[in-house]
């Protein structure tokens, strides 16, 4: 519509009384009509009063989106919008305006009027605009950031063309390299990195910093996962080369994870499924596409964790107790205590599944020290059960992670204690690996748990890394053989040139000896003949309950 502006004296004293920009408006045969504007009106309009300049300069009032704003609001006030805002101009020249409409009194010819009020806010727009750009960039690179990244992603999304795939890159030793040359060289080695990332990217990829040592890259796919792959291997091939730190070269290496954008993906999803598929490249050595089945499986794991931590709370887990055989005299010298999970819902759970997830969620702790407490009143209810002092013992399983966490002589003091037990009827099972981890930290638990009086084993034996000086060193009594030796003994000479070679060298260290995953009459002949002193598995018994087990020594000691 065209403005036909037509000034009145008295209405213009009247505005220029107001502090922002203000006009009078009317509709009259269609047609819009300024009736009058003040100064500041007029100097945002940049016309400098002439009527037919401003009619030019400002036409966007009353034509566009402008226009129809106001012819709208006088045919309705009731029910029309009175507030929008506009955009005016193109690139240095835009400007950013806020435009509110109020009804006035009809004109004595019934004219209906309003009054329009114009803020310039472009300066505010634009700091607004300067405000969000920095929070999309990372400042040390220049990269996009990890909110910047996921808005990248959500507008490919929207826009539906072709397929995309997310790389997630982890540079590897990063925090080592920040910890011995200093935080300078750490944040050059990281613009280093993101320049190095860049070369490896076609013209159309989206590279961001995600985090401290981690960048994701948005990538289209025309050749399906194949060309997110392809992309890995650039990117191995630019960061091969030694990277040079002040008068140091340093090789670094990265893990790539890849997660292909599935239709209805939300952005944080896809960017979780390949930090995800990371994880699984940091254990393959090489670049894993997220795959569904592996995320089912971690997510069932942190499941697992939140059933565990209630099922101790609520003392819903419960022992076996799994014979220990005097090879010699075929009776019961004793019962290795054992976890298991009767879950109500999901049934049976597998102590390879939890014991796991209990050491790495740390719930390993209160397992641990639940089933040294529940072990040892056991053998103190057994004694009252049979009127006597039994001859025997029980053995519990500390994990790796009890001997590094947890003051695990506490632990074994506290349970003798409370069930009345010396310590000689308890035997201590240790895995190799909480030898190797700390072996200094190893020593002083020994010490404390064999001041206790409890007999102390080696788990496993064979199956991990330590060195002999580690058995001459520590106060171990008792070698298991792991059942992967037993179980090959009657089929492969190697396995029984393993068990001769352990058994001998228990006997020259002055330790007793026990052989796991025993099957069969002949395993258990076999192993008698060679001198192990004791055995157990399934030819013997399967774990057993409580009173099951007291039932079972007393029907092997008839």
């Amino acid at each position: 519509m065209a403005v036909e502006p037509r000034l009145a004296a008295d209405d213009t004293g009247l505005l220029d009384a107001l502090p922002i920009a203000a006009a009078i408006f009317t509709l009259n045969k269609g047609k819009l009509w300024i009736e009058a504007m003040n100064a500041r009106f007029i100097d945002l309009a940049g016309c400098h009063g002439e009527p037919e300049v401003f009619a030019d300069t400002f036409r966007h009032f009353a034509s566009g989106e402008g226009g129809a704003f106001i012819s709208a609001f006088l045919a309705s006030p009731a029910s029309a919008r009175d507030e929008i805002e506009i955009a005016d101009g193109d690139g240095v020249n835009r400007r950013f305006l806020k435009l509110k409409l109020s009804p006035l009194a009809a004109s004595t010819s019934g004219v209906p009027r309003c009054l329009l009020s114009v803020v310039d806010r472009t300066i505010e727009v634009q700091a607004e605009h300067n405000l969000r750009a920095e929070m999309l960039r990372d400042s040390l690179t220049g990269l996009s950031n990890r909110l910047g990244f996921t808005e990248a992603i959500e507008q490919v999304r929207e826009s539906g063309e072709g397929e995309h795939a997310v790389l997630v890159i982890d540079m590897l030793r990063f925090s080592r390299i920040n910890e011995s040359m200093g935080s300078m060289a750490g944040d050059e080695l990281l613009i280093t990195f993101a320049r190095r990332l860049m070369l490896a990217l076609r013209a159309d990829d989206v590279l961001a910093r995600t985090g401290g040592n981690e960048f994701g890259i948005l990538v289209s796919l025309q050749g399906g996962v194949e060309d997110a792959l392809a992309a890995a291997e650039r990117i191995r091939q630019v960061v091969n080369a030694p990277f040079r730190l002040s008068d140091m070269e340093i090789r670094v290496e990265c893990a790539v994870g890849v997660a292909v954008m599935q239709p209805d993906q939300d952005s944080e999803e896809l960017f979780r499924n390949a930090q995800f598929a990371v994880k699984q490249a940091k254990l393959a050595g090489r670049p894993q596409v997220y795959e569904p089945t592996k995320a089912t499986e971690a997510r069932r794991r942190f499941s697992i964790e939140t059933e565990l931590r209630r099922a101790l709370d609520r003392d819903e887990l419960t022992l076996a107790y799994q014979p220990l055989i005097n090879l010699k005299t075929a009776e019961v010298s004793g019962f290795e205590a054992l976890a298991r999970w009767n879950h109500e819902d999901r049934g049976e759970i597998s102590p390879t599944e939890f014991i796991p997830v209990a050491e790495e969620s740390g719930l390993i702790l209160h397992l641990g020290r639940w089933v040294m407490d529940k072990a040892a009143a056991t053998l103190a209810e057994w004694d009252r059960t049979a009127g006597e002092k039994l001859p025997l013992y029980v053995g519990v399983n500390l994990s790796a992670i009890q001997v590094a966490r947890d003051n695990v002589a506490e632990v074994v003091e506290s349970a003798l204690k409370s069930s009345g037990l010396s310590g000689d009827r308890l035997t201590l099972e240790l895995t190799e690996s909480s030898i190797v981890q700390d072996p200094g930290r190893a020593q002083r638990v020994f010490d404390a748990l064999k001041a206790l009086g409890p007999t102390v084993a080696m788990d496993d034996f064979g199956t991990g890394y330590s060195s002999l000086a580690y058995l001459q060193r520590l106060p171990i009594d008792v070698l298991k053989i792991d059942k992967s030796f037993v179980a090959d003994m009657m089929v492969d000479p190697d396995a029984v040139a393993i068990v001769r070679a352990i058994l001998s060298l228990a006997e020259a260290l002055g330790m007793s000896t026990t052989a796991e995953g025993i099957e069969t009459v002949e395993l258990a002949t076999t192993l008698a003949t060679l001198g192990c002193a004791s055995g157990q598995g399934f030819y013997f018994a399967k774990p057993l309950e409580a009173d099951a087990a007291l039932e079972y020594w007393r029907s092997r000691r008839r």
